[in-house]
């Protein structure tokens, strides 16, 4: 189906959107400037809308508003937004009496003219994904970024050619409905994750198998062969599939030999370059290389690779380097919001650091994360939600020999206690290992308060 048919099919019927955060503002303009019927629907009250409550009702949207935004759900069509379980009773009641129940992203699968690469997995998404678009720009190919990251891509469909790329990151929960797959799938691990939304871990795997398991026989899936859940995955597909592994030689894709990366396809293989290339602190990043290299191999030079890898410095909130202040080096890891995230931002540094944690519980355990901290980090500062059982995860470990740990209000006291405590040489790490709803909207939010904080420092 193409753009231009879908939307036609939508005429003379009622869409409810529901979210509208910035992933459905494109969303609602769209269907609004094509004259269909939307009613906006948002458990935040008009105050919290702002400006934006009238300027869409001004283009002509209903709006549904506060605690009963779900009430009355009787839209034709209904686009919900991404962290919202499909299987809410008000939207089960809905299907059943004949809604068709959607998202942004799934149309966006239906529509999209050009073929898609996409990744997903537990941590390392958006620097794989970034990776992928960076080396296939530079590679001369026009690439549309977006899903979990970049701009929401349906409303820029009109604007895609055949030729063009479209690269995605998407999360389980994006990929919980999805009925269609890429053209490539990437799949860089799997952890416990997000169990404040789904039922259990098994449940959050079905949903990250929804990248490969609608491929066919023509697509490629890559997985991480170090990963025992990914590993086991692979022998699902449907594809073409090809593994990357840090740890061991594979058939088909990339993997370290001491120091090189080297790439493998039909029994012949090739130096890609070495790791001192890769600028990136960590063996995570060093594996992110490896995901995004076995899927742009054939499309993307060596050369193009290498350079790309000398120069690329991170994306924003993850072991981003803030600034280096009277000799110590502080970093913005918001992105981690979980013990696995930040497990790997501890290991991407040679010395001990100065962590700061903490903020929502989503359900996971910490204990994998109490010995690596003992292991790590020389002073632990805490603050949020899951400051206590970050505290007890540590404290509780077998490694424990009297960290010094402690608990703070707010980021101006956390950075102002690793100012008196640090000398030259240090590294202060934001790495909270929690999500940010407790205080902050998001990961981004929470990184850049924390950027402020700390560029605020005398």
């Amino acid at each position: 189906m193409t753009f231009e048919e879908y939307l036609t099919s939508l005429e003379g019927k009622r869409v409810a959107v529901i979210g509208i955060g910035i992933s459905n503002q494109p969303l609602i303009e769209l269907l609004l400037q094509r004259g269909i019927a939307v009613t906006a629907r948002d458990k935040k009250d008009r105050t919290a809308l702002g400006a934006l409550a009238g300027e869409l009702e001004s283009r002509g949207a209903v709006l549904r508003l506060g605690a009963d935004y779900l009430e009355d759900l009787t839209e034709d069509v209904i686009f919900r937004t991404p962290g919202m379980r499909p299987d809410l009773p008000q939207l089960r009641q809905a299907v059943e009496r004949g809604s068709v129940l959607t998202s942004e992203m799934e149309v966006f699968f239906q529509v999209c003219p050009c073929p898609m690469l996409a990744v997903t997995g537990s941590d390392g998404k958006t620097t794989t994904t970034t990776i992928i678009a960076s080396l296939l720009k530079k590679a001369g190919r026009t690439v549309h970024l977006g899903g979990n990251i970049g701009n929401p891509l349906l409303a820029q469909t009109p604007q895609m050619q055949p030729e063009d790329l479209a690269v995605l990151e998407l999360s389980s929960f994006q990929l919980m409905t999805m009925t269609s797959s890429p053209h490539v799938a990437v799949m860089t691990n799997l952890s416990p994750n997000h169990l404040d939304v789904h039922k259990d871990y098994a449940e959050y795997i079905a949903a990250k198998e929804n990248i490969f398991t609608h491929q066919s026989a023509q697509d490629i899936a890559v997985f991480n062969a170090d990963n025992e859940v990914t590993a086991a995955l692979a022998k699902k597909a449907l594809g073409r599939v090809r593994l990357f592994s840090r740890q061991r030689e594979v058939a088909d894709g990339v993997f370290l030999r001491g120091t090189s990366v080297v790439a493998r396809c039909d029994g012949k293989e090739r130096v890609v370059m070495d790791t001192s290339d890769i600028q990136l602190p960590g063996v995570h990043n060093i594996e992110n290389y490896l995901a995004a290299i076995a899927a742009v191999d054939g499309m993307v030079s060596d050369e193009i690779i290498r350079d790309f890898a000398r120069t690329f410095g991170g994306v924003e909130h993850r072991i981003e380097l803030i600034r280096t202040l009277d000799g110590v080096r502080w970093y913005n890891d918001s992105i981690a919001s979980s013990p696995s995230r930040t497990i790997a931002g501890l290991r991407s540094f040679p010395e001990k650091v100065v962590l700061i944690a903490g903020g929502k519980d989503k359900g996971i355990s910490y204990d994998s994360l109490g010995p690596v901290v003992n292991d790590h980090v020389k002073l632990l500062i805490l603050c949020g939600a899951t400051a206590g059982v970050i505290r007890r995860a540590v404290e509780q470990a077998p490694n424990y020999a009297g960290l010094e740990i402690f608990d703070v209000a707010d980021y101006e006291e956390a950075a102002a206690l690793a100012r008196s405590r640090t000398q030259p040489g240090d590294v202060v790490i934001l790495s909270p290992a929690s999500t940010s709803f407790d205080r902050f909207a998001n990961f981004m939010e929470r990184g850049r308060v924390f950027k402020d904080v700390v560029n605020r420092l005398q």
